[in-house]
C-alpha cells in the first residue's frame, strides 16, 4: 500500500489563490474550503489511494516563533483565508480522513512524524507526501519516501532532490540554513546563494563538516574566501536557521496505520456542505461510513 500524507496549510492556500471565490449563504468566504474538499475527493477517488492523513497549521505561528522573532506569522495573511483553517479541518474531518490540526508544532512537523512512523511497515509500499514545499524535502529516501507536487504532478525521489538542489535530502536543512527560506521568514547567510550552498554542501553535507579553509571547498578562491568569511561571521546565525528548518520527528501522533485507511465520508459531511453551499459535492462521494 501507498500512504498518502496531505500538507493540509500548501492546499488551502493553493485553494484561496487558485479556486474561484465562493461565498456561503451565511456571506463567508469558503471558496478555499470547498477548493481543498473537491481536491482531496480526487485525491480519495484516484487507484492505490487507501491510507490517507491530512495535517493543517492550526494556528500559523509555532514553537520555531520563539526562537526566532522572524519567523512566519500570520500577519498580513488575508482574513478571509485564515477564517477557514478551522472549518477546513472540519470539513476534511467529515470527509472521513485523519486530520492533524497542529498548534505547537507545525504541518510539516506532523507529516515527519507521521513518514518516521510509517516507514519502516512492512504492508507500506510508499510514503508520498503531498507538498511542493522545499522543506520537506528532507523527509525523501530513495524511492520509499517521495514528495507529489500534485499540481503540476512532479514526484521528487531521493534522486530527483539531488537533482533539484544540488545536495541529498539530509543536506537540505543546512541548505536553506545558508540560502534562506523567504516563505518561513529567514534570510539565510549573506553572500550564499543557490548554487553556492550545493556547491559547498554537496561535498560535505552539513555545516559543521565545512573546512575552515576555503580553498578546499573547490570554488574559485576569492569567491571561497567571501563566502567563508560571512559563513565564519554567521555560524550562529546559520544554525539557528538550520533548527528552524529541521522538521520534527516527535510530534505526538496518535493514529496507528490501519486509523489512516480510508472508510468513507461521514454524514455530518452533507451538512457541511450546506452549510457550505455546495449540496452537489456529497453527491459524488463513493463511500459512506457506517459508523
Amino acid at each position: 500500500m501507498k500512504v498518502h500524507l496531505i500538507d493540509g496549510t500548501y492546499e488551502l492556500f493553493r485553494n484561496h489563490f487558485g479556486a474561484p471565490p465562493k461565498q456561503a449563504p451565511d456571506g463567508r468566504e469558503v471558496g478555499a474550503t470547498l477548493g481543498l474538499l473537491r481536491g482531496l475527493l480526487m485525491l480519495l477517488t484516484s487507484p492505490g489511494v487507501t491510507h490517507v492523513a491530512c495535517a493543517f497549521d492550526h494556528i500559523i505561528e509555532s514553537f520555531r516563533n520563539e526562537l526566532y522573532p522572524g519567523y512566519k506569522t500570520g500577519a498580513g495573511v488575508d482574513q478571509n483565508l485564515l477564517a477557514q483553517f478551522p472549518l477546513a479541518e472540519e470539513a476534511v474531518s467529515a470527509l472521513g480522513l485523519v486530520v492533524w490540526p497542529m498548534v505547537e508544532f507545525e504541518a510539516d512537523d506532523a507529516l515527519a512524524a507521521a513518514a518516521a512512523r510509517f516507514k519502516n511497515e512492512v504492508s507500506v509500499e510508499q510514503i508520498v507526501i503531498c507538498s511542493p514545499d522545499k522543506d520537506l524535502a528532507q523527509l525523501v529516501s530513495g524511492s520509499r519516501i517521495v514528495c507529489w507536487d500534485r499540481r503540476r504532478d512532479i514526484i521528487l525521489d531521493e534522486a530527483g532532490v539531488l537533482e533539484k538542489f544540488g545536495v541529498r535530502p539530509q543536506s537540505i536543512p543546512d541548505w536553506l540554513a545558508l540560502v534562506g527560506d523567504s516563505a518561513d521568514g529567514f534570510p539565510g547567510i549573506p553572500g550564499w546563494g543557490a548554487k553556492s550552498a550545493s556547491a559547498v554542501l554537496s561535498r560535505y553535507e552539513h555545516l559543521e563538516a565545512i573546512p575552515d579553509d576555503p580553498q578546499t571547498w573547490g570554488l574559485g578562491f576569492s569567491r571561497a574566501a567571501r563566502l567563508a568569511q560571512s559563513l565564519d561571521q554567521g555560524q550562529e546565525e546559520a544554525l539557528l536557521f538550520r533548527r528552524l528548518a529541521t522538521l520534527r520527528e516527535d510530534v505526538p501522533i496518535r493514529e496507528k496505520l490501519g486509523d489512516l485507511e480510508w472508510q468513507g465520508a461521514r454524514e455530518q459531511l452533507k451538512e457541511i456542505c450546506n452549510r457550505l453551499g455546495d449540496e452537489g459535492l456529497p453527491k459524488r462521494i463513493p463511500r459512506w461510513r457506517q459508523d
